[in-house]
């Protein structure tokens, strides 16, 4: 279990990340979300030891990270750097010496990395998915209680999503605490546990995956096309359930939960109103996290 508590970190009179606190369990991934600029890295390199921090500490398991070596930690920055003229295996088998692995995590590694036969070739030889995909497998290579990956999607192809996922399914399921930050926000309900979500560098949100499905849940919309649209109609949608209702020219739009569509609708229809035709719109965990943020600025401007 990893606990960040107050975090905060200027660089001059730049404040990148301002009292930020959350925690992530032993067995769970969480991740960052957050535009551009929103501290994610920063507090990342903090938690790895890479930059010290203004104020706060980073608790694991119950005792404060201090200077050092992090043998708890391995990490995977934004931008992996290799020395060009080492091969994949050289890199891979330096790597694991440094972290004292065993023989066997250079073999494992190799299958991680999904290089195809470039194990052998320079890295300066590799494209930009190829050094990804390297830097996840050294990255993933100690098996440590805490890992930290930083924008592990950038520059990989669908297989290769799809291969990381089940690496950090594998590693929830072995107990280790996993820390990942990434844009691509429709990755995030298959592959996370709980969304913290960042802005301005403030944390804004910090829930588990469930709690942003049931707030998805209750912001589903259904446009109702009416013969005869009257205002009465909003009355008879909130008595049947919709948690809003109101007339815009002939539609009637009404907020509920998707599983009072058909209790409304049937309500509507008892009472006489004559229905043409209706849509839905389901909101997506993008545009949550995009209110997330307006709600942020305008409260942070507010101030």
């Amino acid at each position: 279990m990893i606990e960040v508590r107050k975090l905060t970190k200027r660089f001059g009179t730049v404040l990148a990340v301002n009292d930020v606190s959350f925690r992530a369990e032993s067995g769970e991934i969480l991740a960052l979300v957050g535009p551009n600029g929103s501290g994610k890295s920063t507090t990342m390199k903090c938690i790895a030891g890479l930059i010290s921090p203004t104020a706060g500490e980073i608790v694991v398991n119950g005792k404060r990270a201090n200077g050092g070596r992090r043998e708890w930690l391995s990490y995977l920055p934004q931008e992996v750097g290799f020395s060009e003229n080492l091969t994949g295996e050289e890199l891979i088998g330096f790597y694991s010496r440094l972290r004292n692995l065993a023989p066997g995590a250079i073999q494992h590694a190799l299958e991680i990395s999904g290089l195809n036969g470039f194990g052998k070739r320079a890295v300066r030889e590799y494209s930009v998915g190829m050094l990804q995909r390297l830097g996840i497998a050294i990255a993933l290579m100690p098996e440590t209680p805490v890992v930290i990956l930083d924008e592990p999607t950038a520059g990989l192809d669908s297989d290769a999503v799809a291969k990381l996922r089940e690496l950090l399914a594998s590693m929830r399921a072995r107990g280790q605490t996993v820390i990942v930050s990434t844009h691509v926000l429709s990755e995030i309900e298959s592959l996370a546990d709980r969304v913290a979500i960042l802005s301005g560098g403030r944390l804004v949100a910090c829930e588990p995956i469930s709690s942003f499905r049931e707030r998805l849940a209750q912001q589903a919309r259904m446009r109702i096309t009416l013969r005869q649209p009257e205002n009465k109609w909003c009355e008879t949608a909130r008595s049947a359930g919709a948690r809003s209702a109101e007339m815009a020219g002939s539609e009637l739009v009404i907020t509920t939960p998707s599983a009072n569509y058909l209790p409304v609708l049937r309500a509507l229809e008892i009472e006489g109103a004559n229905i043409e035709h209706f849509s839905t719109e389901e909101p997506t965990l993008e545009s949550l996290y995009l209110r997330c943020i307006r709600e942020n600025s305008r409260n942070h401007a507010g101030n």
